[in-house]
């Protein structure tokens, strides 16, 4: 199984989002469709109150007996959502059917992400993210609940796979972070950072995270703009559907955000989607056989 590597950085809690949850084994639908067409994932229901704001993370192993090639990812979440994450946890991680808010330990190993109650990520042709046998995974799912009944929270994660013996590149996340910076009251702030990116990257597909404040992102090559968006919400994603894929010649990706904050108090850095702000850029590029995690200007894994 894969490894998580440590970092003893206050700031990874908050890439993780840790909220409220619950550390108790739980049960959860887990079909095994034939090899040929993927697998599915499915949570099971949790309680969020009225005006709450919670994350929990539920931990299983992926239905196959021998690795999988992903070409395509889709998910559902249920009403109240503000996003969904697929991590590939190691041989640490709690039991099965757990759901607990430490959600994993050390530098995440992104796989799969979606800020929509319905989303999906279709690699292009040739291309896949590797699942190894039994891989142990958790789901972290992050809900705001703005109404004033309880919502019971759920997802589900698809994946159709290539078939048994299929050739196809490997493909992997690279996924920045920004620490520490504030968002005065009434007033602006700019943050991003610098990250350097493998040899022989090809990326294709470039996106950004903000929370409610972000007015403007951007992801930069050098001085070319290779994405930028000012819908915090859905920011979209740049892509390409074939080769030649997306090379950053200057070397590094780099990532900005902008915020305005009219509240009558400053804003930090932090995982409330609610009470904080965050910046981040998320790509996935090939060859790769797990991804990049870039904290600040500092490729950590």
């Amino acid at each position: 199984m894969l490894k998580h590597a440590s970092l003893s950085l206050a700031a990874t809690t908050s890439l993780v989002m840790l909220a409220c949850g619950a550390d108790a084994p739980a049960t959860a639908t887990v079909d095994a469709p034939p090899a040929t067409a993927g697998f599915r994932i499915a949570t099971p229901p949790i309680d969020i109150a009225p005006g709450q704001e919670a994350t929990y993370c539920y931990y299983t192993s992926v239905p196959v007996d021998a690795a999988v090639g992903v070409k395509r990812w889709s998910s559902s979440m249920t009403p109240g959502s503000h996003h969904l994450t697929l991590y590939f946890a190691d041989s640490a991680s709690p039991p099965d059917g757990t759901i607990d808010q430490n959600c994993g330990a050390g530098v995440p190993y992104w796989v799969y992400a979606a800020q929509q109650p319905t989303a999906e990520q279709v690699m292009p042709t040739g291309v896949g993210i590797t699942v190894p046998a039994r891989q142990k995974v958790y789901i972290q799912l992050h809900y705001v609940n703005t109404s004033d009944a309880v919502i019971h929270a759920s997802a589900t994660v698809d994946a159709d796979t290539y078939a048994p013996g299929e050739a196809y590149t490997p493909a992997a996340a690279f996924v920045t972070y920004r620490s520490g910076f504030t968002v005065p009251a009434h007033g602006t702030a700019a943050t991003g950072g610098s990250c350097a990116v493998p040899a022989d990257a090809r990326f294709f597909a470039v996106s950004t995270h903000t929370h409610r404040l972000g007015v403007h992102t951007a992801v930069r090559d050098g001085d070319a703009m290779v994405f930028e968006s000012t819908d915090w919400e859905h920011p979209g994603t740049r892509g390409w559907d074939a080769e030649p894929f997306y090379r950053f010649a200057s070397g590094h990706l780099t990532y900005a955000c902008d915020y305005d904050n009219p509240r009558d108090t400053a804003v930090s850095e932090g995982a409330s989607a609610r009470d904080n702000e965050m910046c981040m850029a998320i790509a996935y590029y090939v060859p790769a056989t797990s991804p990049t995690f870039c904290f600040n200007d500092t490729v950590v894994r």
